[in-house]
């Protein structure tokens, strides 16, 4: 069991070190050659950088320390050594890779360059917070504020950005910031992506007269598990049970059709479920019907 945790945590560090490098790649080979800038820290260390030519990873690295000592006890044991990764990490590839050989040139075109530098800088950024670390910075600040004030984490780490943002029209002038806008909006999609997962599976909500019967053969066909949760309509006041089934995009046709032959009149609503996990999602089906009232009453 010891041994399985190593195992998992040394892979979340290989991901942030991965993810830092991905990060500043996309800052050294296409943020900085158009003179993009960035939202958080990151956004601050570049506009220090075009004033007076201060390296990023450094600026960001100095940012951060005295925040680490100020901000450490908002953090859990394990997301504060991650943390710290992510900043050394940062910080160490910014400065390997602003040197990057001549013969790899950025595309000329600004828009491609702020497309890219959205996709990789989002890249980065979701697998790192994928496995729960972070890259310090403002995302200290808003736990902090969260913590003594009462704002929501969003709300801080959104204010602090469009304040770095609006502050780099007088350095990289209103067009630069505007293409910047566009890059910051493309790079949160892209971390959404990336922490929901790939994958997408179809949930269904399903109310019928004969629910048992449903769930039965839902079951026995499809060897998914079915959740029967209780109900009452709204109109007339009356309890029925609901059911609730989470299947495979592939798999929503079988489904359809399995309650279109036992009940035609059944209410179904079908949902994304991203990044679903759990048994016949991210390891094999195994249960059956026969224990699947065991598997229902577990805690």
């Amino acid at each position: 069991m010891k041994q399985k945790k190593s195992l998992f945590h040394l892979l979340n560090i290989v991901i942030i070190l991965f993810g830092s490098l991905i990060l500043a790649v996309g800052i050294n080979y296409f943020a900085i050659p158009t003179s993009l800038a960035e939202g958080g820290f990151t956004g601050i260390s570049l506009l220090i950088y075009y004033l007076v030519g201060w390296s990023p990873g450094i600026v960001i690295f100095a940012l951060n320390v005295p925040l680490l000592f100020i901000g450490y006890h908002v953090f859990g044991k394990r997301t504060f050594i991650y943390t710290i990764i992510g900043i050394g990490a940062l910080s160490l590839f910014l400065e390997l890779t602003k040197g990057l050989p001549a013969w790899i040139r950025p595309p000329e075109d600004t828009l491609l360059c702020t497309l890219y530098t959205g996709v990789l800088v989002g890249i980065g950024l979701g697998l790192i917070f994928r496995v729960g670390g972070t890259t310090g910075g403002v995302d200290i600040i808003a736990r902090l504020v969260n913590k003594y004030f009462g704002w929501s984490i969003g709300r801080t780490m959104f204010l602090f950005d469009f304040a770095v943002i609006l502050s780099s029209i007088i350095i990289i002038g209103l067009d630069m910031a505007m293409y910047t806008l566009v890059s910051v909006f493309i790079s949160a999609r892209v971390v959404d992506f990336v922490i929901e997962g790939l994958s997408a599976s179809k949930a269904a909500t399903i109310v019928s007269n004969i629910p048992q019967d449903l769930a039965r053969t839902i079951t026995k066909k499809m060897n998914r598990g079915v959740t029967i949760l209780a109900g009452r309509g709204g109109y007339t006041g009356q309890t029925r049970e609901v059911l609730y089934v989470v299947v495979a995009p592939n798999e929503l046709p079988k489904l359809k059709q399995i309650v279109n032959q036992l009940d035609p009149y059944a209410f179904v609503v079908v949902n994304d479920a991203k990044d679903v996990l759990g048994e016949g999602f991210t390891y094999e089906k195994t249960i059956g019907y026969t224990n699947q009232k065991e598997q229902e009453n577990l805690p």
